[in-house]
C-alpha cells in the first residue's frame, strides 16, 4: 500500500479487497480472499515475464523468436451468480502490469471476432490478402493488441462461436496470450446440450491446459444483500419504479408515467439502429431513451450485435410485457438472457414491466436456460438497487426529480 497524490493505493488484489472489507464497502468472505490471492500470484508471474523481456535491449525480439517459453497459465473462475467474480477480476485487470490488456464481456469479444473473420474473407475475395484461412491472421491481430485477456461471463451458446473456439484459442495461447475468465459454469458444462457439442470438446481440454480452474464458493449472492445505508446519500432521481409486475402490487400504467418522467414528457417516435447494414426497428425513442415490447427484442431474430448496438445508442431502456417463459419459449429466453447480460455489462438503466418477480419468470426445466436464468434474475434485481441507480445517475449527471 502506498500514497499517490495523497490518495491511498493498493499494490495487490488482496490489499484492495481487505481495504474494501475493512471500510464496510463489502462483506469479507474467505472464498473471495482466496481467489484474490490466486489473482495476485498470476500478477506476479506476468510481472516476472515482463522483467524477462526487459532484461535485454532485444528482449522483445527474443520473445517473438522464442515463443516456446513456458506459457503463463491463466485463471478460469466459476461460481454462482453474485459471488464477486467480476469484482475480483476487475481488481486484477486494474493492477496487472501489462500495457496491452483487454477486459471485455465474452459475447462482445466473439462478436468482434466474427466481424474480423468476415472482413478477412471479404479482403481475400477482393485480393488484398493472401491467406485463405481467417483464423490465424485474426488471432495474430488480437494477440498484438492484448496479451492479457479478461473475459466476463464466459458462456458459449452460439454454434458459430463454438466451432471456432478451439482453433482461435490454440493460436492465441501459442502467441503467449494469458486468459482470465469468469463464468457461472465449470468448463465441462460450457455449451452443454449444444448442437454438435462433440466438436466443441477439444476446446474444453485446451482451456483447462492453459487456465487453472478455480471455483468461487462464496457464502451467498451478494447482489441480493440489502445495500448499506450511507449517511448523506439520499438523492432524487428522474425515475419512477424500475420493475413493475402484477404480483408486486404495481399496475402497468406507471410504465407510461416513468417514460414521461425520463423523457421530460416527450412521447417519442419510431427510430432504428443500423447493425452491419441491417435496420433494427426501435418502436419509440426520445433522446437517449428507447422503449420496446418484449416481442420486439426477444421474439425476433436478434443477437449479440443487435443488443450491443442498442446498448451503445441508448442509456435507458424500457421493456414492456415480459412474460413467463418455459421450455416452449427457450429461444425467447436465450435472447432475454443475452439482452440483460448486455445491458448489465454496458451499465444501461432498465425499466421493465413483467408477469412476475425476476426469480419467477422462467419456468422451464430442460436445457441450460433454467440455470442461466438465475444470473438474469439476480442481475434484474441488482439493476433495481439504489446503488446501481445512483451509480448510473452519477455517470450521467442526473440528480433532478
Amino acid at each position: 500500500m502506498n500514497l499517490r497524490d495523497g490518495i491511498q493505493t493498493h499494490r495487490s488484489v488482496v490489499q484492495r479487497y481487505r481495504h474494501l472489507a475493512e471500510t464496510g464497502v463489502i462483506q469479507a468472505d474467505p472464498a473471495q480472499e482466496a481467489v484474490a490471492a490466486a489473482l495476485d500470484d498470476l500478477i506476479e508471474r506476468i510481472a516476472g515475464r515482463r522483467l524477462e523481456a526487459k532484461s535485454s535491449a532485444l528482449g522483445w525480439l527474443f520473445a517473438r523468436k522464442h515463443p516456446r517459453r513456458e506459457p503463463i497459465r491463466g485463471l478460469y473462475l466459476h461460481g454462482g451468480v453474485g459471488r464477486g467474480k467480476t469484482m475480483l477480476m476487475d481488481m486484477f485487470f486494474e493492477l496487472v502490469p501489462a500495457r496491452r490488456k483487454r477486459r471485455v464481456h465474452f459475447n462482445d469479444f466473439m462478436a468482434d471476432v466474427q466481424d474480423r473473420i468476415q472482413k478477412h474473407r471479404q479482403a481475400r475475395k477482393d485480393g488484398t490478402v493472401k491467406e485463405d484461412d481467417p483464423i490465424p491472421p485474426v488471432a495474430r491481430a488480437l494477440a498484438d493488441e492484448a496479451w492479457v485477456l479478461c473475459f466476463d461471463e464466459f458462456s458459449v451458446t452460439d454454434i458459430a462461436d463454438a466451432m471456432i473456439l478451439s482453433r482461435l484459442f490454440s493460436a492465441l495461447f501459442s502467441a503467449g496470450v494469458v486468459l482470465v475468465a469468469t463464468s457461472n459454469v465449470e468448463p465441462e458444462n460450457l455449451y452443454r446440450d449444444g448442437l454438435n457439442r462433440q466438436l466443441f470438446l477439444p476446446f474444453v481440454n485446451l482451456l483447462k491446459r492453459h487456465a487453472a480452474v478455480l471455483p468461487l464458493d462464496a457464502h451467498k449472492d451478494y447482489r441480493l444483500a440489502p445495500a448499506a445505508r450511507m449517511p448523506g446519500r439520499r438523492r432524487r432521481r428522474n425515475r419512477g419504479p424500475s420493475y413493475l409486475a402484477p404480483r408486486l402490487g404495481v399496475r402497468a400504467r406507471p410504465m407510461d408515467e416513468s417514460w414521461a418522467l425520463v423523457t421530460g414528457g416527450d412521447p417519442g417516435a419510431a427510430a432504428e439502429v443500423v447493425v452491419k447494414g441491417r435496420h433494427v426497428a426501435v418502436p419509440r425513442a426520445a433522446g437517449t431513451a428507447a422503449r420496446f415490447a418484449f416481442h420486439d427484442l426477444c421474439e425476433k431474430p436478434l443477437g449479440a450485435r443487435d443488443f450491443l448496438a442498442i446498448a451503445g445508442r441508448f442509456d435507458t431502456l424500457f421493456v414492456d410485457h415480459v412474460p413467463f417463459m418455459d421450455d416452449s419459449r427457450r429461444n425467447e429466453a436465450k435472447r432475454f438472457i443475452l439482452l440483460i447480460d448486455t445491458l448489465y455489462d454496458h451499465k444501461v438503466r432498465l425499466v421493465v414491466s413483467a408477469a412476475a418477480a425476476p426469480g419467477e419468470l422462467y419456468r422451464g426445466r430442460r436445457g441450460h436456460e433454467a440455470f442461466e436464468f438465475d444470473r438474469t434474475a439476480s442481475r434484474l434485481m441488482e439493476m433495481q438497487s439504489r446503488d446501481w441507480l445512483e451509480a448510473w445517475s452519477a455517470r450521467h449527471g442526473v440528480v433532478a426529480a
